[in-house]
C-alpha cells in the first residue's frame, strides 16, 4: 500500500478560543450593563411615585396658603408645577413601552434630569409665588428642603434629587432676600443639610458592589 506524501495529508483547524482575559472582560463588560440596566429600570419604576409625590405636596402647600396668598399667583405656581408632573408622566409612558431595554432607559435618565431641573424651578419659584409674605423662616425652610428630602425618598436616587434640590435651593434662599428678611442664609444652610443628608443616606444604604472580576493577562 502506497504511502500518502505528509503535505498531502489534510490538516485539522482547531477553532480559535479567546483569551481568558478577553473572556473574563467580556463578562465584567456584561454585569456592569446588567448593573447599569436594573438601576435606570428601578428609576423608571419609580418616577410615577415622584410625579404623585410632587402632586400632593403641591396641594397640601395651597391648601394652607389659599387664604394668605394672592390666588392667581398661587394658580401659576400650580400650573408651573402641573407642567412637571406631566413631563414626568409623558416620559414615563413613552419609556415603559421598553422597560428592559438599556439606550432607551438612557433616554429616559437623561430626559427625568431636565425634568427634575424643571421641576425644581417650578417648585422654588413657590417661595414668591405660594408662600404668603409672612411665611415664617420654619415655613419657608419645610418648603424648601422638605420637599427635596421627601422627593430624595420616592426616588432612592441621589443625582435626580440633587438636580432637584439646587434651583429649590437658589429660588427658596433668594426669595426672603427680595422681601428684605434676612432669612435667606439659614434657608440656604438647611437646604446644604438636606443636600448632605441625602449624600450621606446614599453611601450608607448604596448596594454593596459584589467582587470584581480580575483580570488575567492574555497568554
Amino acid at each position: 500500500m502506497a504511502s500518502i506524501p505528509a503535505s498531502e495529508v489534510p490538516q485539522i483547524l482547531e477553532a480559535p478560543t479567546a483569551p481568558r482575559g478577553a473572556t473574563l472582560a467580556q463578562l465584567a463588560a456584561l454585569h456592569d450593563e446588567t448593573k447599569e440596566t436594573a438601576h435606570l429600570a428601578d428609576l423608571l419604576g419609580r418616577a410615577p411615585s415622584a410625579a404623585l409625590a410632587l402632586a400632593a405636596l403641591a396641594l397640601v402647600v395651597a391648601a394652607m396658603s389659599f387664604t394668605q396668598s394672592a390666588i392667581p399667583a398661587l394658580i401659576v405656581w400650580l400650573l408651573l408645577v402641573a407642567a412637571g408632573i406631566g413631563a414626568i408622566a409623558r416620559a414615563y409612558s413613552h419609556t415603559i413601552r421598553a422597560p428592559f431595554e438599556r439606550v432607551p432607559l438612557r433616554a429616559f435618565s437623561r430626559d427625568l434630569s431636565a425634568i427634575l431641573f424643571y421641576a425644581g424651578f417650578a417648585w422654588g419659584l413657590g417661595a414668591f409665588l405660594a408662600l404668603p409674605v409672612t411665611a415664617s423662616l420654619l415655613s419657608t425652610i419645610v418648603f424648601a428642603a422638605g420637599a427635596c428630602v421627601a422627593m430624595a425618598l420616592v426616588l432612592r436616587a441621589r443625582d435626580a434629587a440633587l438636580i432637584f434640590l439646587a434651583p429649590v435651593a437658589g429660588l427658596s434662599a433668594l426669595a426672603p432676600l427680595v422681601r428684605g428678611q434676612a432669612a435667606g442664609l439659614e434657608v440656604l444652610v438647611a437646604c446644604g443639610l438636606a443636600a448632605g443628608a441625602i449624600y450621606a443616606a446614599d453611601r450608607l444604604f448604596a448596594a454593596p458592589k459584589g467582587p470584581e472580576i480580575a483580570q488575567i493577562p492574555n497568554r
